[in-house]
């Protein structure tokens, strides 16, 4: 009927009693309240999706276009809320699997409708006449709204989720809901697809006269859904907390079986939650014309494999996404070594909070500073001095970026002391104190007893990118080694050999048994800034070519009477001849130049400052490098000059005054041919200048081979020194190349994680090393205090590291699980990559919104990927399929359907029947007359029918 009645629906209720009339077509209350939902629902069909947007429409949490708006309505002293959810027309179509339908939607395959309700605190009507009546309401104001919404009406126990509803569908036909569930003891019957087939069909069977039975045709459509046994974790949690109160870092020799990440990186460590929790499988199979139960118990034992359509919904951890920060890892400590950092300005000595528990006023440490007892100290120690010892391969694992941190090198000692630091009590400041004390005294007794330190290098050049305290640790190790070589009878060794080298000298080459050092004459000579010379050389040679002088152009040549003299030789060097004795000249054994830390550099370059005129004080410093090569040089070539020397030690210095000199870029001289000898040469300007400090030098060098000379490092001195340093190190230097190195080598250790080369994950990789370098700078200045804001960046760093970690984890995980499926996996992470995004404060969306939504994505399974998601489901073991007695059938690898969904219809013609309006001749359309919505289990069952009839 018309209306002619206002209703306010903004809610605006000034000067209502002036405004209103009475209409006395409106008999009765239930007419007024029929007028009052015809003039909500008129508003709402006026104003379209679009506008009921704009004026607040809610959008439904597990949907992402379901929407939905709220009108409060009174009748006979009771209060409504009408509900109108509609969709929203997306630009593009979403999949099937991936959006959320609400429950009547499921039920009933309806868009948009209309949900009346009481306002109680059960939300439905327990009264079956109020049912009726309300749905009669509704069902009139929309016919007289000519709208076409289904409209329903809660009843019954909330927990039976029952529905009553009514549909008026343009015509004479109506379209009658109603849905039910059994919560318990469903009968055998219904379990099987054959007792669901006669249920449904007993619907219509002997109901209306005017439906054939010969010409039903039931459509079947079914969905099974499996999940995967889920992990227990309990177990996990438990053994992480055993590590950090314990400090136990060998947790895999204590596991009771194995679990998810054993052979990953990390796991020496500590053992990560899978962030792949379970997976969950739907298996649909397409729409089928059933006639008879007998093709129901058919499909009931068909295979999952048989279902034309499979989705997988992965089942991720609540903790990848939980902001809490109670996850276990290498985040974690971090975070607590930066608070052991900020402790360490407190105290001049690590010492110092050792006993700083006898104070009166160590309160603090008393109560939150757990110190490792001895049995976990005799491990890490045992793991770091004594179980594979050997050196590592300190490259293998680092990042390209790796070495922009100052720390110490993946594998190497002191970053194995950093990791085990990590892991011991809490990391707290005191447990860090008494593990470095522990660590010095180790040191020391390598150092005393000349033992190798392990872990470490002890050749080659100190490495002054990394940490001081690993370059003090190698220097050490190199002063260990030359302990041991000085303690050893080494010059009668060489003695002995010595005449075995006087006869190999012209006999065999000698290119690959020298020990040339790479000769610190070029810092020398470079001291004196000589021009460039007509050959394009500096005055002292180049590394390269004096290189190829020792080494590459040394020749054979044969033993003379005048060569008995000669000590130390290397062999002779290519075709040069000595200038006044034209003997073939020899290259000498030399001693290795001394190597210094960062720290000697700065103590040499403040003295450079200090003297003024740096050129002078450094050829001082380089005069024992330089005194030791001329004193080889001379012992190894007795008949040499000055002149001889230059034109092997630096070549440049020697200026040719033709093109006919002899040397190992020139073409060698004949023997026994001296019309061109000696060359016409001489030495260049510098060399040539009055009181030159070579020259002097070399006047009051004596000749002395390699293994009669002083040393020109002292391994005794240099390894007290490094001691004395490593045991008076203030504590917020020693906790700053911890940090350094601390998340160095723990992201060197994840970084040798195998994820599939996923690209997102490199990048992220990449980024957070760049972030680790530019963060970690200031704390390799010594400009940092106590509660500065560098501790806050570190702490912000400690967070990136965490969803870094997370995301690795979680990559780590799904390239594991899908290994025969990649492409699974690469689709999987992208998607929660960019879902993540803004969690980690990078993405373009609000993190207030972001933050209410679960990752619930489903993916479709390709037919050549089915047989890696069936593995994932293992046969259960007797105790999880003790309920095979109530299987459903449908089984995946003894796996029966977690939930079944099941959609029986009927449809019929509108050409066929009798109250249908006449149709052109050729048009044929048909209606579903009945439809039957079951989902459920052996324990539950919900049933939704829908009937379409002509009344």
């Amino acid at each position: 009927m018309a209306s002619t009645s206002k209703v306010d629906l903004s809610g605006e209720d000034d000067d209502e009693q002036l405004e209103r009339f009475d209409d006395f077509t409106l008999a009765s209350s239930w007419e007024r309240f029929i007028s009052e939902i015809e003039a909500v629902c008129r508003q709402w069909l006026a104003d379209g999706p679009n506008n009921l947007l704009e004026k607040g429409a809610v959008k439904l949490d597990f949907s992402q276009k379901l929407y939905k708006v709220k009108m409060e309505l009174k009748y006979a002293m009771k209060s409504y809320n009408m509900e109108y959810y509609f969709e929203t027309s997306s630009g593009g179509k979403i999949a099937d699997g991936n959006s959320t339908l609400h429950d009547l939607q499921l039920c009933f395959g309806v868009k948009d409708f209309l949900v009346i309700a009481p306002q109680s605190a059960s939300g439905v009507v327990l009264d079956s006449p109020e049912a009726s009546k309300l749905l009669s309401a509704v069902a009139i104001a929309l016919t007289n709204c000519s709208s076409l919404w289904p409209a329903f009406v809660p009843v019954h126990d909330p927990s039976r989720k029952a529905y009553i509803g009514i549909q008026n569908m343009g015509t004479v036909f109506t379209r009658r809901f109603e849905a039910d569930r059994i919560g318990s003891q469903v009968p055998v019957r219904l379990m099987h697809l054959e007792g669901l087939y006669e249920l449904f069909v007993s619907k219509f069977a002997y109901s209306t006269l005017d439906f054939a039975m010969h010409l039903c045709k039931v459509h079947f459509t079914m969905t099974s859904t499996y999940r995967t046994i889920h992990h227990d974790d309990d177990d996990l949690q438990s053994l992480g907390t055993e590590k950090e109160e314990h400090g136990d870092n060998h947790g895999n020799e204590t596991r009771s079986r194995s679990q998810w990440d054993d052979d990953c990186p990390w796991s020496e460590w500590y053992s990560a939650e899978d962030p792949v929790k379970g997976l969950e499988l739907t298996a649909t199979w397409s729409e089928k014309t059933v006639e008879s139960s007998l093709e129901m118990a058919e499909l009931e034992n068909a295979s999952p494999h048989e279902a034309e359509k499979w989705m997988i919904l992965p089942y991720l951890s609540p903790n990848l996404d939980s902001s809490e920060g109670n996850r276990i890892g290498f985040a974690s400590q971090l975070r607590l070594l930066v608070d052991a950092l900020n402790m360490s300005f407190d105290a001049q000595f690590m010492e110092d909070f050792v006993s700083a528990v006898e104070n009166p006023g160590s309160d603090n440490l008393k109560s939150s500073m757990i110190v490792p007892p001895p049995t976990v100290l005799d491990r890490v120690f045992k793991d770091l001095f004594h179980e594979g010892s050997q050196v590592a391969a300190f490259a293998k694992g680092e990042h390209k970026i790796s070495r922009a941190i100052k720390g110490a090198p993946f594998g190497s000692l002191f970053a194995q002391f950093c990791l085990h630091a990590l892991w011991v009590g809490t990391c707290n400041i005191r447990a860090i104190a008494v593990l470095w004390i522990e660590f010095i005294r180790e040191v020391r007794w390598c150092w005393e007893e000349s033992q190798p330190l392990p872990k470490m290098q002890a050749n080659g050049s100190i490495d002054l990118s990394t940490c001081l305290i690993n370059q003090k640790l190698q220097m050490l190790a190199i002063c260990i080694e030359k302990k041991c070589e000085m303690n050893e009878d080494f010059q009668d060794c060489v003695g002995s050999n010595d005449h075995t080298y006087d006869h190999m000298e012209e006999d065999s080459p000698v290119g690959d048994k020298t020990t040339n050092k790479q000769k610190h004459g070029d810092e020398f000579d470079g001291i004196q800034d000589s021009p460039l010379t007509k050959d394009g050389l500096h005055g002292s040679g180049t590394t390269t070519s004096r290189r190829s002088m020792k080494h590459g152009d040394i020749l054979s040549t044969g033993l003379k009477s005048s060569d008995h003299n000669r000590r130390g030789s290397a062999g002779a060097v290519g075709s040069m001849k000595l200038l006044k004795s034209y003997q073939s000249m020899h290259a000498p054994f030399t001693q290795d130049a001394p190597l210094m830390t960062e720290d000697m550099h700065e103590e040499r370059l403040q003295a450079v400052e200090a003297f003024g005129n740096s050129f002078s004080f450094s050829a001082q410093l380089e005069k024992d490098i330089l005194s030791s090569d001329m004193s080889a040089f001379k012992a190894a070539n007795p008949d040499s000059v000055f002149e001889d020397f230059i034109r092997w030690h630096s070549p440049g210095d020697w200026e040719n005054d033709d093109n006919k000199e002899s040397g190992p870029s020139k073409s060698p001289v004949t023997k026994g041919l001296k019309d061109d000898w000696p060359p016409h040469g001489r030495l260049s300007q510098r060399m040539s200048e009055q009181g030159n400090l070579w020259r002097k030098i070399w006047n009051d060098t004596p000749a002395l081979p390699v293994y009669e000379q002083k040393p020109l490092i002292d391994p005794f001195r240099e390894g007290e020194k490094i001691l004395h340093y490593l045991e008076t190190l203030r504590p917020h230097q020693l906790l700053e190349q911890m940090v350094c190195t601390s998340f160095r080598v723990s992201a060197d250790t994840l970084n040798q994680t195998n994820f599939g080369g996923l690209k997102q994950m490199t990048t992220k990789m990449d980024q957070l090393y760049r972030t680790m370098a530019s963060t970690l700078k200031p704390l390799q200045t010594n400009h940092v205090s106590g509660n500065s804001e560098t501790i806050e960046d570190l702490r912000r760093l400690c967070v990136i590291f965490e969803h870094v970690e997370k995301l690795l984890t979680l990559a780590s995980s799904l390239h594991r699980t899908f290994l025969q499926a990649p492409r699974l996996s690469e689709t999987i992470f992208t998607d929660y990559y960019n879902f993540y995004l803004p969690r980690m404060g990078t993405g373009s969306t609000g993190s207030l919104e972001v933050d209410e939504k679960e990752f619930d994505v489903k993916y479709q399974v390709m037919t050549r990927e089915r047989q890696c998601v069936s593995n994932m489901f293992t046969p259960p073991t007797a105790n999880q399929s003790w309920r095979k007695v109530l299987s459903m059938g449908n089984l995946l690898n003894g796996h029966e359907p977690i939930v079944r969904e099941i959609i029986f219809s009927v449809r019929d013609s509108l050409r066929n029947n009798h109250y249908a309006a006449h149709n052109p001749r050729g048009f044929q359309r048909e209606i579903e007359t009945y439809r039957m919505y079951i989902c459920g289990t052996s324990n539950d069952l919900r049933v939704a029918l829908s009937v379409t009839s002509c009344d």
